[in-house]
């Protein structure tokens, strides 16, 4: 896997999965797809949906534990400190061979510089919150985000998603 090319894939699904607006019904909808995908494909994970301070979808799949909720709270952070995905900031991260804390004084407690995290960007408003997934390993996490985020959008998750590894 190239982190630069991740790095460079992910800057373009930000740049394109982005709302023309975004309310309380389309938190819903991108969280209950979320679950849906989840439960068909039988994964263990935690979602979470929110505007910054005011969560508005959440939910917690069997085979999850309290631990994906922690690392949900650590990466939604990461969105709300930097407007990128946490995946992006990790793999800038592992570019630079350099750490949150190291780079910012942020202590690692409360981010987590790991895939799953993706901006909620909104057409002239930039961005307002994130949608997070945990239970699966990194990258899976980020995949299973941007997927849904293009069926909700109609963009073409395979014009948008990372490349195999």
């Amino acid at each position: 896997m190239d982190l630069a090319v991740d790095f460079d894939r992910i800057a373009e699904q930000e740049r394109e999965l982005v709302f023309p607006h975004f309310d309380k019904e389309t938190a819903w909808q991108l969280g209950l797809r979320l679950r849906t995908l989840a439960e068909e494909r039988n994964l263990p994970i935690v979602i979470d949906v929110r505007r910054f301070g005011e969560p508005l979808f959440y939910a917690a799949l069997d085979g999850t534990t309290p631990d994906n909720v922690e690392w949900v709270r650590r990466k939604c952070n990461v969105v709300a400190r930097f407007h990128r995905s946490s995946y992006a900031v990790g793999i800038k991260e592992r570019l630079k061979n350099e750490t949150i804390y190291a780079a910012q004084g942020l202590p690692l407690a409360d981010y987590a510089t790991h895939g799953g995290a993706f901006p909620i960007t909104v057409a002239g408003s930039g961005v307002i919150g994130s949608v997070t997934v945990s239970g699966l390993p990194q990258r899976s996490d980020h995949e299973l985000v941007v997927e849904v985020l293009c069926m909700l959008l109609r963009k073409d998750y395979v014009n948008l998603r990372l490349a195999p590894e």
